[in-house]
């Protein structure tokens, strides 16, 4: 097999179809194919389903490996630059929201001075999707909830960040700087969707106190959920991050007193060199998150060999080595 037949595989898993995929490799369809049924022959199986242009099982295991060989190709390439004492590439960053909304201006603003030849792509979404986009080489490093019950990923912890309730100013318990979650007990609140990390913290915290916490809706997305509580649709529990500073005087921003902060850190995939481009943005997080000022309210940064135990870690959660200082 050779590069370019994966590439054909890959862009048939991006584009949808043989054609879409030979106009995205500036090719033609017939080479496309080709290239497909070469590997197909190579690996004796079948990896793109005519009938519906579709990925095989075996297609959709293909792609996930060649995207990690492309990966490390780009990362040699990478490496091979910063030789000459240049960092240069893209690194795709995957992000949780919240998170991004004050992490991402801070590298916007550092690292054009840092590393003038590094290229920042920004991926938004939820911790379970950043871990399944981490492990087929979608994004090369990832700032989520941890821990984080995926084999296929290694984190280091970054920052522990407060829970708090947020509340329109006429709600009852607006006027509290701290309540206990017991008075929550049967009010209806706006929360994150079962089984996503957020909400499995939430309820790992209140169930030993006997509290019920009754959904008016479970949404999959902190920033959703913060959307709807200032469009007033409820008070909800949120990273305290989740109201931006030229907010809060106009909501209610609560401590929880039973509710232990949330852990928020960096992934990389566990058996991968990180490329001398992604060494660079490891750096300049951990320089953002442990500089001596400017984090937003509610931030505690956390070193690697101080990270909090959480009441229930998975088994297979371990945090990554330092990385190398980019050249």
């Amino acid at each position: 097999m050779d590069l370019r037949q994966l590439s054909a595989l890959v862009a048939i898993a991006d584009h949808g179809s043989f054609s879409s995929a030979a106009d995205a490799l500036a090719t033609v369809q017939s080479n496309v194919s080709a290239h497909v049924k070469k590997l197909e022959r190579e690996l004796a199986t079948d990896l793109v389903d005519r009938r519906t242009g579709e990925l095989t099982e075996a297609g959709l295991i293909v792609v996930a490996r060649a995207r990690r060989a492309r990966a490390e190709l780009d990362s040699m390439l990478s490496d091979l630059v910063a030789l000459h004492h240049d960092v240069a590439g893209t690194v795709r960053i995957g992000i949780i929201g919240t998170t991004a909304r004050w992490l991402v201006p801070r590298l916007l603003d550092l690292a054009p001075r840092r590393f003038p030849a590094l290229r920042l792509v920004f991926v938004e979404s939820t911790t379970n999707t950043l871990a399944t986009q981490l492990g087929l080489g979608q994004v090369d490093l990832a700032v989520l909830n941890v821990p984080h019950a995926s084999t296929d990923i290694a984190l280091t912890p970054l920052f522990e960040e407060q829970l708090v309730l947020v509340a329109s100013l006429d709600d009852p318990l607006a006027g509290r700087q701290e309540i206990s979650v017991r008075e929550l007990d049967g009010l209806s609140i706006l929360l994150p969707y079962e089984g996503t990390a957020f909400r499995e913290e939430i309820d790992r915290a209140v169930a030993p106190l006997g509290v019920t916490l009754v959904p008016r809706a479970e949404v999959d997305g902190t920033r959703l959920i913060a959307s709807l509580t200032f469009e007033g649709y409820g008070p909800a529990i949120l990273p305290a991050t989740a109201v931006p500073s030229f907010m809060r005087d106009s909501w209610a921003v609560v401590r929880l007193r039973e509710l232990s902060p949330r852990l928020v850190g960096v992934a990389q995939r566990p058996h991968s060199l990180p490329s001398a481009p992604a060494r660079a943005v490891l750096d300049m997080l951990a320089e953002i998150v442990f500089a001596a000022e400017g984090l937003p309210p509610g931030l505690t940064p956390v070193p690697p060999d101080r990270a909090r135990s959480p009441a229930s870690p998975p088994s297979d959660w371990h945090t990554a080595p330092a990385a190398a200082p980019a050249t």
